[in-house]
């Protein structure tokens, strides 16, 4: 499966962006798609994901500001960050888990000024 991620942006402080990954094909038969990001000299982390049943989990640091979502008939996930935080700037990774592989979309970038 192919993914594209888009939707990064320059945002202040308190703001709120949409970040969207287009999948190549079906997303009902993917098991987990995820969103992770990476800040400069850190390490890849996880920020949310959604199982092909619909169950969802965000790290600890998003929990109650994103929220991860899908639309079905357009093979799409969707991250909605709201009351973004400097620290939230990174690249946006999205990523999918199928058949034991991993699958990852070119990054977004997401900067938040203070």
């Amino acid at each position: 499966v192919q993914l594209q991620a888009f939707g990064g942006g320059l945002v202040q402080a308190g703001g709120s962006l949409r970040l969207s990954c287009a999948a190549s094909r079906s997303i009902l038969s993917i098991a987990a798609m995820h969103w992770y990001r990476q800040a400069p000299g850190n390490q890849r982390e996880l920020v949310a994901r959604i199982t092909s049943g619909g169950s969802t989990k965000y790290a600890d640091s998003v929990e109650g500001r994103c929220a991860i979502t899908r639309d079905i008939a357009k093979n799409t996930v969707y991250l909605q960050m709201n009351n973004l935080k400097p620290e939230d700037t990174a690249v946006y990774y999205c990523n999918a888990y199928e058949s034991y592989s991993n699958y990852w979309g070119q990054g977004t970038l997401v900067t938040v000024s203070s």
